[in-house]
């Protein structure tokens, strides 16, 4: 057996998130640490891989202990199916392609964004000595709140038998993330983040077991955050 699902969603943004991009060539005057962008838009952007590195650590910090002084390599069966490892030949563990890809996410209300005042704002933040009371100012570009990016995920249908558990993991990974936060800086109220709007369809192959109840595992993310807009 062999297909593909694409996952669609949207990701709501319910406080002020801060991926970082590249500020090597920034003018004297300009922000600290900027926010990625789309080199094409200009417009702020969700990269697959930060997506992809979150869900997979929480998940890996909720399925086993010591998540930070292990490998990947040594992650759950149930996790290095779905996310890939490269495998340790030293420890007789062979390299695992990932079931599901991550796309770049792209912002759905840009145009709305910008009439309410802009996609991003700059944010000052300090950090002072305990000793000295000298303060370090620093500014830092976040994605404002209520920025909507469209989240698009392909899993690999391979093992009929693992597809409702695998679609279970997705869900708890988005879930964990919706209680976490997304993005630099979450300790201090960053990157809080929604998912909703779930959409799923077979694009090639045919799927072993019922897709609606494959949906119901996705939308039950929906309503797992405690974080909201009206918060």
């Amino acid at each position: 057996m062999y297909g593909k699902i694409l996952i669609k969603c949207k990701m709501t943004v319910l406080t002020g998130m801060h991926i970082g991009g590249s500020s090597t060539f920034s003018a004297i005057g300009a922000v600290d640490s900027p926010v990625v962008r789309d080199n094409l838009t200009g417009e702020p952007m969700l990269p697959g891989s930060s997506l992809k590195g979150k869900m997979r650590t929480l998940l890996a910090k909720s399925l086993k202990n010591h998540y930070i002084t292990q490998e990947c390599a040594d992650d759950p069966e149930e996790i290095a199916r779905l996310f890939g490892t490269a495998g340790n030949r030293n420890r007789n563990i062979n390299p695992k392609a990932a079931r599901l890809q991550f796309a770049d996410a792209f912002l759905l209300n840009a145009e709305t964004m910008k009439i309410r005042g802009g996609m991003t704002e700059v944010k000052f933040e300090n950090t002072i000595s305990r000793l000295t009371a000298v303060a370090n100012p620093r500014q830092i570009e976040r994605v404002v709140r209520g920025s909507e990016f469209g989240v698009k995920m392909v899993y690999d249908m391979e093992e009929a038998g693992e597809l409702e558990a695998d679609f279970t993991n997705i869900a708890k990974g988005l879930k964990l993330l919706s209680l976490d936060y997304l993005g630099g800086h979450g300790s201090r109220g960053y990157g809080k983040v929604a998912f909703t709007d779930f959409e799923i369809e077979v694009k090639e192959g045919e799927c072993p077991v019922d897709t609606g109840m494959l949906l119901n595992i996705l939308k039950e993310v929906e309503e797992y955050g405690v974080f909201s807009l009206q918060a």
